[in-house]
């Protein structure tokens, strides 16, 4: 009996509950595979709670069922679920006196769509596809192609005057130049400012220069005569961006008072002061349609505006960081916000979401986009980044070199813009140079493919 016991006691507790184990998987692992059984009574209850969680509102039409028309409810069975068939034969609403999908408010009916077979499908029975990613646009790779060199301090802001024959930049220097396009000579330098200058616009209605500066001032310049002929006073700390409206004469600039102002550009009345923001309002767009105003905010907000109103009609707070950068798309109704957590894209009018640009990590000071969906983000680090505005895919990356004598720091990009013709990107940069980039003429889809593989698509809500 000893020796027994001696014998058992060899194992430990964890061997024997580990051969047990073994024993029970052993046992059933040719049930392992098998379906539950389908329990009737439970199968209908869930299949009612479906129905009526789902489709209450429209139970009381007309259904064909297996060629006849329903019959009356019973009182036991008031919404009739349990008389459904499986899904395998799905039943058809006829759905009378309406489109079913009317292409406008108001629309005239006919023969046809008297009278619409829709089929009864419950979403919450059929197997859902994951979505997947559609494939992005070809674009060419862009290339730079011409160095500019001439200001003294960093090169803040941009613009390109309409007629497409030159573009002009302001910079730390506290200098607005005037370059010529083509060749990239300059044309003109202006001087009035006595600190950095933060925002450049050119009219497309008057032989006017408007330009803003952290020296609080906001200036018209008449390039007829190339002088200062108006200054619009009211803001109460440096300018940081300012843009002007396309269809009437008038002037928004946004500041680091947390205001952004409305000016009469002929008048010089202060319109409307646009308050709400918490924290310095760095970028400013206008538009024709509503919102007429967009701003972006160091406080994480943007801001959509009712111009007639001067208040905020919209807030949009999914940006958990400062929105240093805004771009209005040239075609679709909608626009572009960067930040340094992602960029991301909203519809007009009401800031509705559409997606997340993500893989852009670092500082966002710029956007630009194109009538051919490029969309550019600029960054403090000296990356530039292209994107298929569709689809938000990253095409490619690019890191220009420094120039020569600068520090490897100096390669922050604070502006960018299309010419008029988008035919080339025009960046302002910290290492105190204008970059000329265009497309690689070159390049075709075969010698550059596009890098894209069907993915399941991620959008993030916030």
């Amino acid at each position: 009996m000893f020796v027994l016991l001696q014998d058992v006691q060899k194992h430990s507790v964890h061997t024997l509950v580990f051969r047990s184990l073994k024993r029970t998987h052993d046992m059933f692992v040719s049930d392992h595979a098998k379906a539950v059984a389908l329990d009737d009574q439970s199968y209908k209850m869930k299949m009612a709670v479906k129905m009526r969680a789902e489709y209450k509102p429209v139970l009381h039409m007309p259904v064909l069922k297996e060629g006849r028309e329903r019959g009356p409810l019973h009182a036991s069975d008031p919404y009739g679920q349990l008389g459904y068939p499986l899904p395998g034969a799905l039943p058809h609403y006829l759905v009378t006196g309406t489109h079913p999908y009317p292409s406008a408010p108001g629309v005239a009916l006919t023969a046809e769509t008297q009278m619409q077979k829709m089929p009864f499908l419950n979403s919450g029975l059929l197997p859902r596809k994951a979505p997947t990613m559609p494939k992005p646009q070809w674009h060419p790779p862009w290339k730079l192609y011409r160095v500019i060199s001439g200001h003294l301090g960093w090169v803040r802001s941009i613009a390109v005057e309409p007629g497409n024959q030159w573009f002009v930049t302001g910079s730390a220097d506290r200098t607005i130049k005037i370059w010529d396009l083509a060749s990239g000579k300059l044309k003109l330098s202006l001087t009035g400012h006595i600190s950095t200058v933060r925002g450049v616009a050119v009219s497309t209605r008057s032989p006017y220069l408007f330009s803003c500066g952290e020296d609080k001032q906001v200036k018209c310049w008449d390039l007829e005569y190339n002088k200062v002929i108006r200054h619009y006073h009211g803001h109460l700390s440096a300018v940081y961006d300012l843009d002007l409206h396309p269809t009437i004469d008038v002037l928004v600039t946004c500041s680091r008072d947390a205001t952004a102002r409305v000016w009469d550009i002929r008048s010089k009345a202060n319109v409307h002061t646009l308050s709400g923001h918490t924290n310095t309002v760095a970028t400013v767009k206008c538009q024709s349609a509503e919102p007429q105003v967009v701003t972006g905010s160091h406080d994480t907000t943007i801001r959509l505006w009712d111009l007639v109103a001067g208040k905020t009609r919209a807030t949009l707070t999914n940006h958990k960081k400062s929105v240093r950068a805004l771009v209005l798309h040239p075609r679709q109704y909608t626009f572009a916000s960067g930040s340094p957590d992602n960029i991301k894209q909203w519809k007009c009018p009401d800031g509705n979401f559409i997606q997340n640009l993500s893989g852009h990590n670092a500082i966002i000071n710029t956007l630009a986009v194109n009538s051919d969906g490029v969309l550019v983000s600029g960054a403090d680090n000296g990356t530039i980044h292209m994107w298929d505005w569709r689809t938000g895919y990253n095409f490619q990356r690019i890191h220009a070199a420094v120039q020569p004598g600068s520090l490897d720091s100096e390669s922050g990009i604070f502006a960018c813009v299309f010419d008029q013709s988008e035919s080339r990107l025009i960046t302002a940069e910290a290492d105190k140079t204008i970059k000329v980039y265009k497309e690689d003429d070159t390049a075709t889809e075969e010698s550059h493919p596009v890098n894209w593989k069907p993915e399941i698509l991620k959008r993030k809500r916030f």
